[in-house]
């Protein structure tokens, strides 16, 4: 099986190419998916995460406030440091976990679907990297306009993150999104099909 990782800068254009690849028989894990998990109600990092930060990123009602933590995290890079020391054990438990499931379905590949790969050392996991790149202006646009932030909130997240062209730099494969999403779509089938031995047709 091989371990392809995906990964790229936020509003990138990697969910057209995550789904893509799953339509094409690949196992998905996705990163964000998996955060999730673990910041639902009742989710393993929300003991640490009201300790670290207080019940100020909390709902009444229990459950996490996101919005609230975004704008603690993006804002200090100690705290976005500290919820990071929180989450990753715990992501990485469960992206091997997902990796052995795969390997046991006898799926062709598995792509770790990870915004910060890089950052986290994941691709050390990955057989190939595949990175989704737009030009930095058009990211900015997008992610204004996919989550309604200012270009201050949008800036920060971009910030978080090693810039575009340096991960692009890092892959063994760049896949430009700029264009039209049926293009994507074509190029990604042609990648993995080279990628997994298999004919594009």
């Amino acid at each position: 099986m091989r371990i392809i990782g995906l990964t790229g800068g936020i509003a990138c254009g990697k969910s057209t190419i995550s789904l893509t690849l799953h339509q094409l028989g690949a196992v998905i894990v996705d990163g964000d998916i998996l955060s999730r998990e673990l910041t639902a109600e009742n989710g393993a990092a929300l003991p640490a995460i009201r300790e670290a930060f207080g019940e100020q990123v909390f709902h009444p009602d229990g459950t996490l406030n996101r919005r609230a933590l975004g704008a603690v995290i993006f804002a200090d890079d100690r705290a976005r440091m500290q919820l990071d020391n929180i989450m990753q054990p715990l992501l990485l438990e469960l992206i091997l976990r997902d990796i052995h499931t795969a390997r046991e379905s006898g799926a062709p590949a598995c792509v770790l679907d990870m915004p910060l790969l890089y950052e986290k050392e994941l691709d050390r996991l990955c057989d190939r990297i595949w990175c989704a790149w737009i030009p930095r202006e058009t990211q900015l646009e997008r992610l204004m306009l996919r989550d309604g932030f200012s270009p201050e909130e949008a800036e920060a997240r971009l910030r978080s993150q090693l810039p575009a062209d340096e991960k692009a730099a890092l892959a063994d494969v760049v896949i430009d999104t700029s264009g039209p999403i049926q293009y994507t779509k074509e190029s990604v089938i042609a990648l993995y099909a080279k990628e997994v031995g298999v004919s594009a047709g």
